[in-house]
């Protein structure tokens, strides 16, 4: 088992990471979430978490899409810097390879962490979910990547989005430092 926080890295051996610390700043959340990576259920989904935090890649990534009783998505590395214009937040990726699918009989429940992707099962690049609440219609069509161990409080201040998609209006919360834990 992996952990994520806001932080991530890379580990220089073939050795997947535990997990990630995640620290978030904005006006909703302030505080770390710490992310055991399941490694045993999405290998290849972890290595590419794992390479992405130890890049500093998700470092300055917003929350682009926020719903009430559902999850916060993050992630997208290309188009999701707080530095940058984040109104294409959601819609890229990162320069590595879309993922095959790695569907487990792990449930959605709360505080599991999924993998975002299209339409196509095997699209999944850089982009992750924490869920609110259970989402058994997640069951079987997403990767589950992880499970939040700790600061799910911070999770539950993340700034909300609005209308039927969760697109965060104004300043959304940011992962501030992702790193990668033993």
């Amino acid at each position: 088992m992996r952990k994520l926080a806001v932080a991530f890295s890379l580990l220089a051996s073939p050795a997947l990471a535990t997990g990630l610390q995640v620290e978030i700043s904005g006006e909703g959340a302030n505080g770390t979430i710490t992310i055991d990576l399941l490694e045993d259920l999405a290998p290849n989904h972890v290595a590419q978490i794992t390479a992405l935090a130890n890049e500093g890649a998700y470092n300055g990534v917003v929350f682009h899409r926020v719903i009430d009783g559902f999850m916060a998505q993050t992630g997208d590395v290309e188009f999701g810097q707080s530095s940058g214009n984040t109104s294409r937040a959601g819609m890229g990726g990162s320069s590595k390879p879309d993922l095959k699918a790695e569907f487990s009989d792990e449930p959605f429940a709360r505080g599991i962490v999924g993998m975002a992707r299209s339409q196509s099962p095997n699209s999944a690049n850089s982009q992750f979910f924490i869920m609110f609440d259970d989402g058994d219609f997640l069951n079987g069509q997403y990767t589950v990547v992880g499970r939040v161990t700790a600061g799910m409080d911070v999770v539950d201040a993340i700034k909300l989005g609005t209308g039927g998609n969760g697109s965060v209006v104004g300043t959304p919360d940011m992962m501030k430092m992702v790193t990668v834990t033993e």
